[in-house]
């Protein structure tokens, strides 16, 4: 089957940049509405970088500070739900119905010709070393394997995991599926030496919730002819804590020095998380995509 290029997104909204050799896509309108458009399709996720959510099961633990104030266990526990723990004493709750979701997603996609974005396991981290999970994270990938017109994003803040729990995948990973890691501050940066590592076409880096000035320095890939993608965002919710734009503004720069697409996605604070790029100082209303050249 002919794929389109990755993103095929009316320009009316969107302005055009060619950073060394690679296409990015900026937003260049003043106002976008809460719920985007690409096309016809509208976003079923209130988060602005991705068109879809889907949790193939929920819960965790926290493994660093960027975790203290995690949304996710705030909704968990908001349900009623005790699934936030270690392994050793929590368990992990499967969510049945998300496969039928996905299959129909990607077919949906396929039948408008245009590809979409979906992000996985907002409310866990797929690379959790959990026994209760190893199962579901096996028939997880069974069906990222079968989209044809999804790009899956998986973020986590376990890239070292991946060897042994994506193992299936070193020989040939799926090209579809986009790897990456959450930066919220330097001392994460071996975070990202660790995703680059994994054999994925796109590695992307979350720095949210930005905590500080993060120096990327971004260090030499084995492929070079790999694309990154890094998203800024400051914290959230009645707890969050204080976020300058100024971090935001230099991690802008380092991505351009080094033709990085950069997306900002929201200034943080409570009860307005700031996402919209009114809300944004106007040199940072960037929403920048890594450009996939090759697909399927």
């Amino acid at each position: 089957m002919h794929m389109r290029n990755t993103y095929d997104i009316p320009c009316k909204r969107l302005s055009v940049r060619k950073f060394g050799g690679r296409l990015t896509l900026a937003v260049a309108c003043k106002n976008i509405q809460e719920t985007e458009t690409r096309g016809e399709i509208m976003k079923n996720s209130g988060i602005n970088w991705t068109d879809h959510t889907a949790n193939f099961w929920w819960g965790c633990f926290k493994v660093s500070e960027g975790c203290k104030n995690c949304y996710a266990e705030s909704l968990s526990k908001r349900y009623g739900k005790q699934i936030w723990g270690t392994p050793a004493t929590t368990a992990r709750e499967y969510k049945k119905g998300i496969w039928n979701d996905i299959l129909k997603w990607d077919a949906e996609a396929a039948a408008d010709g245009n590809r979409r974005r979906v992000f996985v396991s907002s409310m866990s981290d797929f690379l959790e070393d959990h026994p209760m999970v190893a199962e579901w994270r096996e028939k997880a990938m069974d069906i990222i394997e079968q989209l044809q017109w999804l790009d899956v994003l998986l973020l986590t803040k376990r890239p070292e995991n991946a060897p042994k729990l994506l193992a299936r995948w070193y020989d040939g990973f799926p090209p579809n599926v986009w790897f990456g890691t959450s930066i919220e501050g330097n001392d994460k940066r071996g975070r990202m030496i660790a995703a680059l590592e994994v054999p994925a076409k796109i590695h992307f880096f979350s720095v949210e919730p930005m905590l500080e000035r993060v120096d990327m320095n971004f260090p030499s890939r084995p492929n070079p002819h790999r694309n990154v993608w890094v998203i800024c965002g400051g914290e959230s919710g009645a707890k969050c804590r204080p976020f300058n734009w100024d971090w935001a503004r230099d991690l802008r720069d380092q991505c351009q020095a080094a033709n990085v697409p950069f997306w900002m996605k929201q200034g943080g604070g409570y009860p307005n998380k700031r996402d919209k790029l009114e809300d944004m100082p106007v040199d940072l209303r960037i929403r920048e995509l890594p450009y996939l050249k090759e697909q399927g």
